[in-house]
């Protein structure tokens, strides 16, 4: 049986690493029929999942589906699971194939009325303290500003924590690219955030817009 308990950590890089080995452990213990790991697995991941489902997606509605979908896959492969990635990098890869293919659906049938803003979901899943905005809803708007490439990696990196190799795993992607990406990302970012501030900025010093 696979204790929920995790080791003791110094630092938020040895906290994440502790976290992800253990999310492994599960995985693998799950693979040998452990019912508890299986439901430690699911619990550890399940957020990430959801957020990570709602900056692919164009659906909102379709989040919790892509999810479930998403760890009805990866359950029925833990049998080809060995370890040698994160089981976080591993269900992430799930996912982003089980969104794709779910776009694949959608492309093949009529479309029957618009697809809903997307931003919905992801403000529904993400945490509300963001460091450096006062408001997750700011960063949504932000980020819907980005081709959809540099918006990925910059969810996979920096909201949901995964290293850029993992993040390359996950995406499909040469790791380089992914830093690339990352880095537009930024960049854009930055900008938008100094445009939208500049306005009040003016105002403060009484300068005419």
């Amino acid at each position: 049986m696979i204790t929920p308990a995790l080791p003791a950590a110094r630092g938020k890089g040895d906290k994440a690493t502790s976290l992800d080995e253990a999310i492994t452990a599960w995985a693998l213990a799950a693979r040998g029929g452990d019912a508890d790991a299986v439901e430690h697995f699911v619990r550890a991941l399940q957020r990430d999942v959801q957020r990570y489902v709602a900056h692919l997606c164009g659906d909102p509605q379709a989040v919790d589906d892509l999810a479930q979908d998403t760890f009805l896959r990866a359950l029925g492969s833990l049998h080809r699971f060995e370890g040698r990635s994160s089981a976080r990098t591993w269900l992430l890869s799930i996912a982003r194939r089980a969104v794709i293919d779910s776009y694949r659906y959608t492309a093949a049938r009529p479309r029957l009325s618009d697809v809903p803003d997307w931003q919905l979901a992801v403000e529904l899943a993400q945490p509300i303290d963001l460091p450096g905005f006062d408001d997750g809803v700011a960063l949504l708007d932000l980020l819907a500003s980005l081709p959809d490439e540099r918006r990925e990696a910059f969810v996979l990196t920096q909201l949901l924590g995964l290293p850029y190799a993992e993040a390359a795993e996950a995406s499909d992607c040469p790791i380089g690219t992914v830093r690339s990406r990352v880095a537009r990302a930024r960049a854009a970012l930055t900008e938008l955030l100094a445009e939208e501030d500049e306005p009040a900025v003016r105002a403060r010093e009484g300068v005419p817009a």
